[in-house]
């Protein structure tokens, strides 16, 4: 059965069949990266992976790994890799994590929107999460398409953040909700400046690149400029720009961050185990726009 994507939104999101990732040969794999700047998101099922296959995959598929995560900066990676990002509810015993616990504070911040590892530079590429264990709820992954959103702005909105760039921080992100790193910590996270406009070296399509780790915008007032970035977030995120992904074990989705954002929705994760792996290869070309 031959490698073939259909799409399952009216804008984005490319689901994949014929393929099985641990043994995708060169030419399966280039035709994944058509698909990614084609669909800013893959879906695939059916594709089981220990945490060695999928760190062989990502480096494989795309290179350079990202491994200054906000969590390595927290506590020991539980699987010996920091290129592997723990996103569960559970700690190295597999117990659910307590209410108080700094990880799962922390881990709020991923029900805003955001996109992986814009607060360092270079920032991250594409993103690639392993389901492993699902709870009995939904408890899915949102994904908006900042192509369609770019695309869509008027244009004197276009005009007006045309060359503009904002600060990103996820010490910024993680303080809007209440959580603090140390000083240490804040010093191994200082923050990247990103264009909010991005340009697809391979396509020349034009996406708004956002974040809740966006802080500010460059030589803007601060009020004006969270408000301009709150406005841009608003207008990426309507409903017909989002697919939701209601996962199931051994789904795999890969995003590309330069396109996309995400977010995790809430569920009873104080009742309910939730577990995936996720990596993510770094933009190592200079950015575009």
């Amino acid at each position: 059965m031959a490698l073939s994507i259909k799409q399952i939104h009216p804008f984005f999101v490319g689901e994949v069949t014929g393929v099985n990732l641990r043994s995708a040969q060169e030419h399966d794999l280039a035709q994944l990266r058509a698909g990614m700047d084609r669909y800013g998101v893959l879906v695939f099922h059916d594709q089981p992976m220990d945490n060695e296959a999928q760190l062989e995959f990502a480096r494989r598929f795309d290179g350079v790994l990202h491994t200054k995560t906000s969590l390595s900066v927290l506590e020991k990676n539980r699987f010996g890799s920091d290129a592997l990002t723990d996103i569960s509810n559970v700690n190295d015993k597999g117990e659910l994590l307590k209410n108080d616990d700094r990880r799962r504070v922390s881990s709020l911040s991923n029900r805003l929107w955001h996109t992986d590892a814009s607060f360092q530079d270079p920032a991250g590429r594409y993103s690639m999460l392993s389901c492993k264990v699902v709870p009995p709820v939904r408890a899915d992954t949102e994904y908006a398409d900042m192509y369609t959103a770019y695309d869509t702005l008027d244009d004197e909105t276009k005009a007006l953040i045309e060359g503009l760039h904002a600060f990103h921080s996820i010490v910024y992100s993680r303080h809007v909700l209440g959580f603090e790193f140390s000083d240490e910590e804040k010093n191994k996270l200082p923050g990247a400046t990103h264009p909010l406009v991005r340009i697809n070296p391979n396509t020349g399509r034009r996406s708004l690149y956002l974040a809740s780790h966006a802080s500010h915008i460059v030589g803007w007032p601060v009020p004006e400029g969270r408000a301009l970035l709150r406005d841009l977030t608003e207008h990426a995120t309507r409903a017909e720009l989002v697919y939701s992904h209601n996962w199931r074990p051994d789904d795999f989705v890969i995003w590309d961050n330069r396109s996309t954002m995400h977010r995790g929705r809430r569920f009873d994760d104080k009742k309910y185990q939730r577990e995936l792996r996720r990596t993510t290869t770094l933009d190592m070309e200079p950015a575009m726009a």
